[in-house]
């Protein structure tokens, strides 16, 4: 019995080593074929964000060696009126830009989910091809759509005895102009949606319709539930998105830029923070306080996430089976 249990306890150790072996091969291997990203990752995104932390506390423009200047750059920036203007105007598109690109792409989405329409795949691919078109020719294209002079918005308008504004000439109406962009991008959060409106299953209306539930009821009690996930997600993606808006506001600041300004449109209505961020690092050469706002831009965009995933635990239903 002795010799029993030796020789099993002696079988099971060895078992325990060849696993262990066995294991520790598997994660060199796994390693090895991961290594080209592990490596990316390391090199290019990693390194560069302890380099902007440390950049951010010296005077860096590039072409000389870095001076330590402690917390000078992130005291500049507190007195810099600039940088409060740009984090107005950015807070404007979060608030505001992001709620309605989702309302619009959910309200596209709940019309291509009807089933009993005629052409459905074709007007699905209608709505998502805006988002194919780059960001450059679509801003290229809307500066002749929001022309205030003989744009096609003042024309429809004017065809009902409006008198269109002047969209991108006006501070008053910049911001709705990249917003009306915007929400004709709107083919990703649309597809999203979609695919989580197909996924609620059919039973659930079926048995709110015996019940008498009507068609906004279903939506409030059926469906916008079931799909709040999905609504967390393109939430959260399109707010640190505008957290992080460039590309439309350069292309328009840059052909309507007044006097005045310092590259931010008319009345530097469109001086969104990135869009500053770019000015200092590339046209002022001011390297370290260009890495100071980006270390407040992340630090602001994790508080934001951080808060808008507390207040949608109360919200979202994650028991959607």
């Amino acid at each position: 019995m002795r010799h029993n249990k030796k020789e099993k306890a002696i079988v099971k150790s060895a078992k325990t080593i060849s696993a262990t072996k066995r294991e520790r091969r598997f994660f060199r291997t796994g390693l090895l074929f991961a290594s080209p990203w592990l490596i990316g990752f390391i090199c290019f995104t990693i390194v560069p964000i302890l380099l902007a932390f440390y950049y951010s506390f010296t005077d860096y423009n590039l072409f000389t060696s870095p001076t330590w200047v402690g917390l000078k750059n992130y005291i500049d920036m507190f007195h810099d009126p600039y940088v409060g203007l740009s984090l107005k105007n950015t807070l404007f598109m979060v608030l505001i830009g992001t709620p309605a690109e989702l309302i619009v792409a959910l309200c596209l989405a709940l019309l291509l989910n009807q089933r009993k329409v005629f052409g459905l795949p074709v007007f699905r691919t209608i709505f998502y091809l805006p988002t194919l078109v780059p960001v450059v020719a679509s801003a290229m294209l809307f500066m002749w759509v929001l022309n205030g002079n003989y744009g096609l918005i003042n024309q429809i308008l004017n065809l009902f005895g409006i008198d269109g504004p002047y969209w991108l000439n006006d501070p008053k109406w910049t911001k709705v102009s990249l917003i009306i962009m915007d929400t004709w991008r709107c083919g990703s959060a649309m597809i999203i949606f979609l695919a989580a409106l197909r996924s609620v299953p059919a039973s659930l209306y079926e048995a709110a319709e015996m019940d008498g539930a009507g068609g906004i009821t279903r939506f409030f009690r059926i469906t916008l539930p079931y799909i709040s996930p999905t609504v967390e997600f393109n939430l959260l993606m399109g707010m640190i998105s505008r957290f992080q808006y460039f590309s439309q506001a350069y292309v328009f600041a840059s052909l309507t830029d007044t006097a005045g300004s310092i590259g931010g449109g008319p009345g530097n209505s469109m001086l969104f923070y990135c869009l500053y961020l770019y000015r200092q690092s590339f046209l002022f050469y001011k390297m370290g306080y260009a890495c100071a706002m980006a270390i407040l831009l992340f630090v602001i965009i994790m508080l934001a996430t951080a808060l808008t995933l507390r207040v949608s635990k109360r919200m979202v239903n994650y028991d959607v089976e």
